[in-house]
């Protein structure tokens, strides 16, 4: 094994996609005859809704993200561990915040 470390973090972050894959399959969210426009969102739904939204990105960009914004590595430390281009890991992060930011504005109205 060439890089232990890249290869465990590569595996942490597969295993934490697998979690919340299977978080959002099992979510369901009841409708009631008046639902408003803007929930009024707390730190556990606003979670669970964030990681419904990180599971529905592509795989790549979902893991690319969870790099970025959870783990804290950089855009250079990224595209180290994963051997693409730094420019790449940018516009994947570009685009997964685009449509994080597009799937919460209904949860979160006019705060995005």
């Amino acid at each position: 094994m060439e890089n232990p470390e890249s290869y465990l973090r590569r595996a942490a972050v597969n295993a934490a996609l697998d979690v919340i894959r299977s978080r959002q399959a099992a979510a369901t969210v009841a409708l009631t005859e008046e639902t408003p426009h803007v929930l009024q969102p707390d730190d556990g739904s606003l979670r669970q809704t964030l990681a419904r939204a990180i599971a529905r990105l592509k795989p790549r960009s979902a893991e690319i993200f969870v790099l970025r914004f959870i783990e804290g590595l950089s855009n250079r430390e990224i595209a180290q561990a994963l051997g693409i281009s730094q420019v790449l890991v940018s516009v994947v992060v570009h685009r997964a915040r685009q449509q994080l930011r597009k799937e919460l504005r209904p949860y979160l109205g006019d705060k995005l």
